[in-house]
């Protein structure tokens, strides 16, 4: 059953805003997620700020983990020795208001009215309801958040109060250490879902509170990282606080008032996170040194997103319910991004605990373009944070017997942490995703100063990893035996074809560098690689096999019931492993990825044949797909592809949005408009568009950071317009044919391209795209 679309007098049609009018029970800890406020260094949850309409509620810092050593029931060498999560930092959001003896929650109290408002052009989290309380009278309380931008530590909180009476109000505010309880977002059959620590994990050294003023830090128990806190309270009128507790795992400040009609009860709460190494206690002052008010935190936000929207909104015409969508997908990588830092991105941003806050290949293949676009400083961040971990990398390469830098497949301190290595260290594509970001990235910003500092040197170290870890075979072709692909129902491979068209893009790239760290010898060997990679080619089928012996596996019983699926979760990995069922697009990525490779028919084929025997179960793959129907025709697979991954967090398709957004979905939903139905295409002789426009759509725009120039693009049925908004002129190609753009709008006339309507059914499954529209309207 859908959530978002499925009542919209309950969630409204809104173009710049989440709304929600009405409260209904059940879905708190999804509605937590999509509520959610961040910038990429701190995020909170979307949670009501009384305790009994709490689902899963969190506040995260990056970066901010606890370690322990994995313990393998069967051990070997090589295998991952340190685990990491993310960790629960002590949550300000909290609140109890009792209003003349009666404590107020949506569970256990009569509400009114009610409604609650995530703001896309402010930042700003608002929620208000209007109480019938017990005692008679109605009161109406108001709640704002907003995280900080420039300070990207802060965290600002309103509560306003009134009554229609004369009334006792009741009022505390805590400051809960969540980390060290109980929680509800482990399960021992969902790898998708973050563990538990079994014993305590932040220890205090510093507890000082005194009149609603907190200076309070702890230390992790293992990974030894600090965390500092500052909170004050401000009051528009004199209170005087009846009582203040400081403790390790609640601190609160408490508030006894009479409150009269036609006044309003104001409490400002001030937050300010500071983490590091050194001294914790001196981290509780360094947070307090941060700390804004709450106007100034308001007004970072708003003047925050007012820039962000004017280059990376991204506007259609005609379909605002779509137009809603869009813009909280951009909303949430603007929050899982903007102030990352030099750290990573998880794979839920700041939203919440899932998959343990590590970063994946995700930021790489997903994140990255959206961020190369429209924020290219925080690209190269991102890539200058895998750039920090070619130590460690390395280190891994000579573990595995392999020359250069072998990145982890998941991790947040750069070890790997992945205890299943099928799954997770055999992936050695993620180096071909680090240098395809990285080779982006050099391509489309002009920084000519990312080359040497880090640039070459990724592309290199991952060189050296494929020259060595593959190898030429008696047929004279290279091989890369025992590999995952990004397709994760089939494993320990040989020569993938997605790891193998990856991994001859980095070997040509690091080849035509000049650099005196490369070698004569070398660069010959990567040359002779690239040239001479096995493609797995099935003849009979005239299709590209996604590895080896792909083609040779026992097809997957398309009768199976919708229940059983995610199959990870109702099938023992053996029993995928030895059939044709994918999880995600993996032969139809690596033809978007490297588009130049590969012929309009090479790509209709594999779409043909992979399409219906994949089964979503992969929020990484409805984008891909939905591109890939747009390039080669099928106009309406690809609207519906694209439409299951706008909402795969709005409606939560997959069951798992309670544990935070889907952030790589996100990056794929910017890449379905712009490469999809836009038709861009990068990394060529020139930037190259295609458009494939929806028969619906009445037109598209958005702007490209691209080679030091800011390029508007407006499409329409029939022409796109390109314009140079700031910058010199750039050269652009539009179906082959070439253009120079200016500050003076070109427009360009389309063709009509033939709508294939839907795929040839080449497989006996249910086709994917089908597949999610029914799991949507299920």
């Amino acid at each position: 059953m859908a959530l978002i679309t499925d009542d919209r007098t309950r969630f409204p049609v809104a173009p710049s805003s989440l709304l929600e009018t009405r409260h209904e029970p059940g879905d708190a800890g999804t509605l937590e997620t999509l509520f959610a406020i961040g910038n990429g260094h701190l995020g909170v949850r979307g949670t009501h700020w009384a305790a009994d309409d709490a689902e899963l509620p969190g506040t995260f810092i990056n970066g901010f983990h606890e370690t322990w050593d994995i313990k393998h029931a069967e051990n070997a060498y090589g295998f991952a020795r340190t685990g990491q999560r993310i960790l629960y930092v002590p949550d300000t959001t909290n609140f109890t208001v009792n209003i003349d003896g009666e404590a107020l929650s949506l569970a256990g109290s009569t509400v009114l009215d009610y409604g609650r408002t995530l703001d896309f052009d402010s930042g700003l989290y608002l929620s208000r309801i209007t109480w019938l309380c017990r005692s008679g009278a109605t009161v109406t309380t108001t709640e704002r958040r907003a995280v900080g931008f420039e300070s990207r530590g802060c965290l600002a909180i309103t509560l306003e109060i009134t009554a229609d009476r004369e009334v006792y109000a009741d009022i505390t505010s805590s400051i809960i250490n969540r980390q060290d309880r109980a929680t509800g977002d482990h399960s021992d059959d969902d790898p998708r879902r973050s563990g538990h620590h079994a014993g305590r994990v932040l220890h205090p050294v510093r507890l000082d509170g005194d009149a609603g003023s907190f200076r309070l830090a702890w230390q992790t128990a293992e990974s030894g990282q600090q965390l500092g806190l500052a909170v004050d309270h401000w009051f528009t009128t004199a209170t005087t606080p009846f009582e203040t507790v400081v403790d390790q795992d609640e601190s609160s400040v408490r508030y006894i008032l009479a409150l009269t009609p036609g006044t309003t009860f104001r409490m400002e709460k001030t937050v300010s996170y500071a983490v590091g190494g050194g001294d914790a206690v001196d981290l509780a002052g360094t947070a307090a040194v941060a700390m804004k008010n709450v106007d100034a935190i308001y007004a970072e936000a708003a003047t925050h997103y007012r820039n962000y929207w004017a280059t990376a909104d991204i506007t259609i015409k005609g379909q605002p319910e779509i137009q809603q969508a869009i813009r909280w997908n951009l909303f949430q990588l603007a929050q899982a991004t903007a102030r990352a830092g030099v750290a990573g991105i998880p794979a839920k941003g700041v939203s919440g605990s899932g998959y343990e806050g590590h970063y994946f290949w995700d930021q790489e293949v997903y994140l990255l373009p959206y961020l190369t676009y429209t924020n290219p400083a925080a690209a190269r961040q991102v890539l200058e944070s895998r750039h920090g971990m070619l130590p460690l990398a390395r280190q891994r390469a000579a573990e595995l017997n392999v020359d250069g830098a072998l990145f982890p497949w998941r991790t947040i301190n750069g070890l790997e942490a992945s205890a299943y290595y099928a799954a997770g260290t055999a992936q050695f594509h993620i180096a071909s995703a680090i240098a395809f970001a990285t080779h982006r990235y050099m391509w489309a910003s002009n920084d000519d100063s990312f080359e040497p500092a880090a640039g070459a040197e990724l592309l290199i170290e991952t060189a050296r990893m494929w020259a060595s870890l593959g190898f030429f075979g008696k047929d004279g072709q290279f091989h890369i035996h025992g590999v995952t692909g990004p397709d994760e129902y089939t494993a320990v491979v040989n020569d993938n074809l997605y790891t193998n068209v990856m991994a001859r893009f980095n070997l040509l790239a690091a080849a035509a560098l000049d650099d005196p760290r490369i070698t004569d010898e070398e660069r010959d060997v990567w040359t002779q690689a690239a040239t001479r990679m096995h493609l797995p080619y099935d003849q009979d089928l005239q299709v590209y096999s996604q590895d080896n012996d792909f083609m040779t596996l026992e097809p997957w019983d398309w009768t199976t019931p919708r229940s059983k699926y995610p199959l990870l979760l109702n099938y023992h990995p053996l029993v995928i492993y030895r059939h044709q069922v994918l999880k995600q697009a993996d032969t139809v990525l690596a033809m978007f990825l490297q588009w130049q490779d590969f012929s309009v028919e090479d790509k209709r084929r594999a779409f043909d044949f992979y399409d219906p025997i994949t089964t979503g179960d992969s929020t990484l793959s409805a984008c891909v797909q939905g591109i890939m129907a747009a390039e080669v025709g099928y106009g309406q697979a690809a609207l519906e592809h694209f439409t299951h991954a706008l909402f795969i967090d709005l409606e939560n398709t997959h069951g798992n949005t309670v544990d935070g957004v889907h952030i790589a979905s996100t990056g794929g939903v910017w890449s379905s408009l712009v490469s999809g139905f836009a038709g861009y295409r990068d990394q060529g002789p020139l930037p190259h568009f295609d458009p494939r426009l929806p028969a619906g759509w009445e037109g598209l725009s958005f702007q490209l950071n691209i080679q030091g120039r800011l390029l508007l693009v407006q499409l329409e049925q029939g022409a796109i317009s390109l314009t140079v908004a700031s910058g010199a002129p750039v050269e652009v190609s539009v179906r082959g044919r070439k253009h120079l753009v200016t500050d003076q709008t070109l427009r360009v006339g389309l063709e009509p391209v033939a709508d294939l309507g839907m795929p040839s059914p080449f497989g006996t499954g249910l086709p994917a795209h089908a597949v999610a529209v029914e799991a949507m309207a299920a």
